[in-house]
């Protein structure tokens, strides 16, 4: 099968993909330029920016409404569902641009998917990353099949957007958390393009299904993405499946793991907000036009479904977040989040459609080859598929962060949180973390070096100057505070080295002083010095290090930093007055 083919598009409102028959995508400043053609042409389409980009492209923005319903009040007060549709995030994987203009085009200037808009506002920026876009090349992408030049995975400062919604260190992204404040949107769908095997699917599709997701949501989505957009895109004429990330792709046995996309990723940081959220991947080996045309089917799909009734996605966001509001609210001892999963050995039977392949020893690589036919093959797979808990935490009644952290303050004010400033110092009761066997990956992730230690729960009075922030989790958006402020949920900002000042050791004692401290301290302390010779006899590297065995007193005696690996942040557990 193939998508069907298109309607006859008269020639000046003919993409730029759809001119050179998907042999090419047009650069920023074309698209640019049909973006305020559409607005220009129809009143059912504004064209706007959100923002701009490090090297100071405007972010464009599409609003798709019908009735002048183009603010987020206009759009609530009319009851309609908002839907931000966003491409080129990998600015290399450009057919949801292509596709999300052919269908506003079709919505608004050809009448041929008329009616999309009577019950949904859509939001269309079709390029996220502007100036990866324009590094363009044929090149970019050493996996995908067209089209002819392409942009680049990353920002100019060699971000990845979509790692980047946590610690939101780009304009970028903090431009579109800020779109986000404003709108709200009720359903979110990122387009991408795949890698990994070859098969026959030319568009596959996923969203998060761990315990961390709204009860509501995920029911909304398997009911209507799994029940209904799936079929009537396959009917349209694609092969679709649900993301696959194989196993070893040289053996198709082995089976399919999902995919758990954390905070850091788009499709994971929206269910935090209690939203929607869908990741539409093509297969990269399928030529563009197939591609294309696949996001345009998924895409109109959803928004037929979501505009037939979008009452039942609204009802099941407001239950999810009037389910964050009551834990938040609890004061039962007990109240949990979880913030950490993994896939279990748990499989269930999957049927895909692959195309035949062999394996072969390789005299390049010296490893073993995969070489991939054209001859489709059935095959039924196990597809690992259930996650469980890794991570929970007890919720707060706040976090207090103290005002020196002010990087750490403005993330969390770009992500919208509500946040309290404390007039005068206060000492109160909280708990924290103290951290140990803190180790340093080689090289940095994202332009970041990430910690990796164990943390200890701990309870102390702690005293917190004027300016400390509170940040309060009786709203909706208790799970993104959370995320971001236990530190060992996956996107911590301590996770992602905001902190990592607290690691390090700023006074030393000189060897001469530290033999005297160590006799001191062993002659009035015989549970320490038994300590001490029992370490000497069970760690050879300790025994062999003068510096360890020194520093062992170190950091036994008074003078030691008890600011040293203890996190900043308190976790207030009872009420307080402020």
């Amino acid at each position: 099968m193939s998508p069907e083919p298109q309607p006859k598009t008269p020639p000046e409102w003919q993409t730029h993909a759809e001119k050179t028959n998907y042999r090419e995508t047009p650069n920023y400043d074309e698209t640019i330029s049909y973006a305020k053609k559409l607005g220009a042409a129809s009143p059912l389409i504004r064209y706007t920016s959100f923002g701009h980009s490090g090297e100071g492209r405007e972010l464009p923005l599409l609003i798709a409404s019908q009735g002048d319903t183009f603010t987020p009040g206009a759009a609530r007060e009319t009851g309609k569902a908002v839907v931000l549709i966003q491409a080129c995030i990998h600015a290399g994987e450009p057919d949801g641009k292509d596709a999300g203009f052919a269908l506003l085009r079709d919505i608004a200037i050809t009448k041929t998917q008329a009616g999309l808009l009577d019950n949904v506002v859509v939001l269309f920026i079709p390029i996220y990353n502007t100036d990866g876009h324009e590094r363009s090349s044929p090149y970019n992408r050493i996996n995908q099949n067209g089209p002819t030049d392409m942009g680049w995975r990353a920002t100019t400062t060699n971000q990845n957007l979509n790692r980047d919604y946590m610690k939101a260190d780009t304009p970028e992204t903090r431009a579109w958390l800020a779109l986000w404040n404003e709108w709200n949107p009720d359903l979110f769908m990122d387009c991408h393009v795949t890698d990994g095997a070859d098969y026959r699917y030319n568009i596959t599709y996923h969203f998060e299904h761990h315990d961390g997701i709204a009860p509501s949501v995920l029911a909304w989505q398997r009911k209507v993405i799994d029940g209904k957009v799936f079929p009537a895109t396959e009917e349209a004429g694609n092969v679709v499946s649900w993301y696959l990330e194989f196993a070893d792709n040289r053996d198709f046995g082995k089976g399919i793991r999902d995919f758990n996309g954390s905070p850091r990723f788009s499709t994971g940081y929206v269910p935090l907000r209690n939203r929607a959220a869908i990741l539409i991947e093509t297969h990269m080996i399928k030529d563009y036009r197939s591609r294309v045309i696949g996001t345009y089917d998924f895409l109109r799909f959803t928004l037929a479904e979501v505009g037939r009734d979008p009452q039942s996605l609204l009802d099941a966001l407001r239950e999810a977040d009037e389910q964050t509001m009551g834990q938040s609210r609890s004061n039962e001892p007990g109240r949990k989040l979880a913030i950490d999963f993994e896939l279990t050995d748990k499989t269930i039977p999957y049927q895909l459609k692959a195309l035949e392949y062999q394996t072969q020893p390789s005299d390049v690589s010296g490893d073993t080859r995969v070489v991939f036919g054209t001859k489709p093959l059935d095959v039924t797979v196990p597809m690992y598929n259930t996650f469980r808990v890794t991570k929970e935490v007890t919720r707060p009644l706040y976090y207090i962060v103290p005002p020196q952290w002010r990087e750490v303050i403005a993330v969390l004010s770009t992500h919208g949180l509500r946040l309290q400033s404390t007039s005068d110092t206060k000492a109160i009761d909280i708990e924290s973390y103290r951290f140990s066997e803190v180790r340093w990956s080689a090289g940095p992730f994202e332009g970041r070096f990430m910690p990796e230690f164990k943390a200890e729960l701990i309870g102390e009075r702690r005293t917190f100057p004027p300016g400390s922030v509170l940040v309060r989790l009786d709203d909706n958006l208790a799970k993104v505070a959370m995320n971001l402020l236990e530190p060992e949920a996956p996107d911590s900002l301590l996770a992602w080295g905001f902190f990592n000042a607290i690691f390090e050791q700023k006074e030393y004692g000189e060897s001469y002083v530290l033999e005297n401290l160590a006799r001191e301290m062993m002659s009035q302390d015989s549970v320490l010095r038994a300590e001490f010779l029992l370490r000497l006899k069970a760690d050879p590297k300790f025994a062999s290090s003068p510096g360890s065995r020194l520093q062992f007193f170190y950091e036994r005696s008074a003078y030691w930093d008890r600011h040293k690996n203890l996190y900043p942040v308190g976790r207030i557990m009872t009420d307080q007055s402020w």
